[in-house]
């Protein structure tokens, strides 16, 4: 069990030497280091796994100590790793697709200036995401979630030389500040009813599902105010703002941070609280609702978008709320498959955005490529088997967990089902309309060449000045034909494909071929979390229902996308602008939110709070000046006090006396 110390060391480790020496490590050697140390990370990770797999189902629990970090009468927090099976299944994912982004990032980054700062800042976000997984007690993973946040915020407004870049990256950083509100204030409840933050203690007398064990009321404050943490983490309505416009930075951070890793900590911290989400049905239906609601509002939107890494990010979204929908149904494991098979398929589907943009020389709008599969044949087929795999065709991988997923929401309501199976539509339609702009069709980027020229260095800011440069001549420069990407950015490509084809073997409905739920029974037990029950025969034909609507999107987006690029009657404005949401909470922060933020600051605040604070301050200083005139320094004075005192006080007994 020791192998786990080494999957968190390794990745600090390595922020701590390029904190050092990445300046003189430079480029490619930077790279390598974050490579290998990810690698042995994820060794570590596997041979953690491979010893609890050989454990009974009751004794794959372990905590590993490593120091007493708050100490305080009642509160004691450690920083201890907790190694079961919930914990060991993030950490694979997390470090086997982080170690693949990390060698595609050698080769996406090349000739970026800061070139070493990247690869010290993915270790540190590695660092941070173990953290939050494997932390054993709230706190600790409250420090990992701040970890990835703080990262995040870095990494998208990596370029912060140009104008978009930072503003995104603050955007995400307050976005994210709102959910952690809910985050603490959960954990102020946890602990003031269970006297302890540790998820062992928390959860140790809820585990056997007893009635009666957590009040309703308490469980529902709880687990609303971590789905609030939720959905600022993992970009659920109506916080997802912030990822849309988290693209503006490099494609390596979209595919890592925002649709492979930190993303799913919302959806981890929902199973991670699923004993104490047993005694509060009304939260479990709340995140349901979100999630089903989150996943067909960006789908929709997703539509109508032109940036390739756009349509992406409202597909992140929206399958995140796929995510959701499960926990809340009841179906965590559903809901946790199909978190494992799309940090798959997603980072192969951002990971060959990237390779279409490196080989277009910075372009991303759509609307400017086509038929390019000739020119990128790996990454045509790779995104390919992507697009498969999200949009639920079988037997890829997302098949078997989106299939999943509707099962566990048609157990809890035949509505959010229903909004869940044209989710799927629409996200068969989507994907395949940006199959049909970027890889079929005919070629429009030799059109616009002169146009790109115009902004060679990104239609939507994917590189910086002088990275664009080394990537040779092309629709960015103004001319030259599209090329594929080097080995470095293919390999993983090739790598995410073959999973997200085999992906949906680790749990598939089939007899004692379930390994993921049974996996995951001793966290996630029938007592308090019972495996929705649909039957068979219900199964196939949710099933065969869900393939055919699938298969018809596809038909219908290929006849129109691969025949002309503008489609006006099929991309609204209100798609487009994503249904003015962000708009209108821009027009009310910048409307009444301001003005209510600055009654709050100027009248209660520096007129009611700061006025009484200084209108007692005056009326000591003025007291004190009035007293001040008694103290004149002259002992005659002084002599007269006394003597006039002394009189007082015989007077005051000699009345008493004659009383």
């Amino acid at each position: 069990m020791n192998a786990a110390y080494v999957t968190l060391a390794l990745p600090l480790a390595g922020f701590l030497i390029l904190l050092w020496l990445g300046r003189r490590l430079g480029e490619p050697a930077a790279g390598w280091l974050t490579v290998l140390l990810g690698a042995g990370a994820f060794v570590g990770a596997v041979v953690t796994w491979a010893t609890l797999v050989g454990k009974p189902a009751e004794q794959r629990h372990i905590t590993l100590d490593i120091f007493s970090w708050i100490p305080v009468g009642g509160l004691h927090v450690a920083f201890a790793l907790l190694l079961d099976p919930l914990s060991i299944t993030m950490a694979l994912f997390v470090t086997g697709v982080g170690s693949l982004i990390f060698l595609y990032s050698i080769g996406y980054m090349h000739g970026d200036p800061q070139f070493s700062k990247f690869f010290l800042l993915l270790n540190l976000f590695l660092f941070s995401m173990l953290c939050l997984v494997l932390a054993d007690n709230f706190l600790f993973s409250f420090l990992g979630w701040e970890g990835v946040g703080f990262c995040s915020y870095q990494l998208v407004s990596f370029w912060f030389e140009r104008e978009r870049p930072p503003t995104a990256g603050k955007k995400a950083f307050v976005t994210n500040r709102v959910g952690d509100f809910g985050f603490m204030i959960g954990m102020f409840l946890i602990f003031n009813h269970f006297g302890s933050l540790t998820y062992t203690n928390v959860f140790s007398g809820l585990m056997a599902g007893t009635p009666g064990a957590l009040a309703s009321v308490t469980a529902t404050g709880i687990g609303l105010m971590m789905l609030l943490g939720a959905a600022g983490k993992s970009a659920q309505l109506p916080l997802y703002v912030w990822l849309p416009d988290a693209m503006e930075g490099p494609t390596p951070v979209s595919a890592l941070i925002h649709a492979a890793t930190m993303v799913t900590a919302g959806v981890y911290l929902m199973a991670r609280i699923a004993p104490i989400l047993h005694y509060a049905p009304d939260a479990q239906t709340t995140i349901a609702i979100v999630g089903a609601v989150t996943a067909l509002f960006a789908a929709t939107i997703a539509c109508a978008q032109d940036d390739i890494k756009k349509v992406l990010a409202y597909s992140t979204i929206s399958q995140l709320g796929y995510m959701f929908l499960g926990i809340g149904s009841g179906g965590y494991s559903a809901g946790l498959f199909h978190m494992v098979t799309h940090a798959f398929f997603k980072a192969l589907l951002f990971l060959c955005a990237g390779s279409v943009i490196h080989g277009m020389h910075d372009e991303q709008d759509m609307k400017r490529m086509g038929a390019l599969r000739r020119w990128l044949p790996i990454t045509f087929v790779t995104f390919s088997i992507g697009w498969l795999a999200i949009s639920g065709i079988p037997p890829f991988a997302g098949f078997w967990s989106k299939d999943d997923v509707l099962a566990a929401a048609f157990h809890k309501s035949p509505v959010l089902w229903a909004v869940g199976f044209v989710t799927a539509g629409l996200t068969a339609y989507y994907m395949t309309r940006q199959v049909a702009l970027v890889w079929w069709g005919r070629s429009r980027w030799s059109e616009h060449a002169d146009a790109a020229g115009d902004h060679g260095d990104g239609h939507a800011g994917d590189h910086r000045d002088g990275h664009a440069g080394d990537h040779g001549d092309g629709p960015g420069g103004g001319h030259g034909d599209p090329h594929e990407s080097p080995w470095t950015m293919t390999t993983p490509l090739v790598v995410l494909a073959v999973l997200s084809v085999v992906g949906g073997a680790i749990n598939l409905p089939f007899g004692r071929w379930n390994f993921l739920v049974r996996w995951l029974e001793p966290v996630l037990p029938a007592t308090i979390a019972p495996e929705p029950h649909v039957a068979t025969a219900t199964k196939v034909v949710l099933g065969v229902a869900t393939v055919v609507l699938c298969a018809v999107a596809v038909v219908v987006a290929l006849i129109p996308w691969t025949r002309r690029a503008d489609n006006p009657v099929l991309e609204p404005a209100v798609l487009q602008h994503g249904w003015y949401y962000d708009e209108a909470l821009a027009a009310l922060m910048a409307g009444p939110g301001t003005e209510a933020a600055d009654f709050a600051a100027y009248k209660l605040d520096k007129g009611t709070i700061d006025g009484g604070v200084d209108g007692v301050a005056w009326l000591v200083r003025q007291a004190g000046g009035g007293l001040r005139k008694l103290q004149t320094g002259y002992v005659r004075n002084y002599a007269l006090g006394l003597a006039g005192g002394l009189a007082v006080l015989l007077l005051y007994v000699a009345v008493r006396a004659g009383g």
